[in-house]
């Protein structure tokens, strides 16, 4: 190969690379911008295209790798198995909270796979909220025949 072939093939990479930080740059000042509303919209929207792919009857875990990467796919900041800090009278409880997901520090994802969703799933949602100090969650069932009837928007003081 000669010397400037290499040299184009090394600025084609860096022109590639530079574009892709450019367009991750534009994506990150849209999603930070964004209130809870538009993050749900945009989440809805990737739990059914998980939900249309997968369907019902897996486990929890799978739904969570899958929307996980949808979510990401779609621009979105998302981390998973967030450890919860529990106060106590001012201390720190020896406990070991983990969120299924929060999308742009702001949205929590509450997963489930069950048969029915049950009051207790909508309180514990509820109260990581406002342990969290945060304002908007979705408590979502994929073991279902109707995925638009196992979502459910939790509000922490709105």
């Amino acid at each position: 190969m000669s010397q400037i072939t290499q040299i184009y093939l090394s600025f084609c990479v860096i022109s590639a690379i530079s574009e892709r930080k450019k367009e991750n740059a534009i994506s990150e000042r849209k999603t930070r911008n964004m209130n809870e509303n538009d993050i749900t919209y945009i989440i809805r929207g990737a739990i059914f295209k998980v939900y249309n792919e997968l369907g019902p009857g897996l486990l929890e875990s799978v739904y969570e790798a899958a929307l996980l990467y949808q979510l990401r796919k779609d621009g979105l900041h998302v981390e998973s198995q967030k450890k919860l800090d529990v106060y106590y009278d001012g201390h720190l409880l020896p406990v070991d909270f983990r969120l299924d997901i929060i999308v742009e520090d702001k949205v929590i994802i509450e997963l489930k796979s069950v048969e029915m969703l049950k009051d207790v799933h909508k309180k514990q949602l509820l109260t990581y909220l406002k342990i969290s100090g945060r304002k908007v969650g979705l408590l979502v069932n994929f073991n279902t025949s109707d995925i638009t009837k196992d979502i459910v928007r939790i509000v922490n003081g709105l």
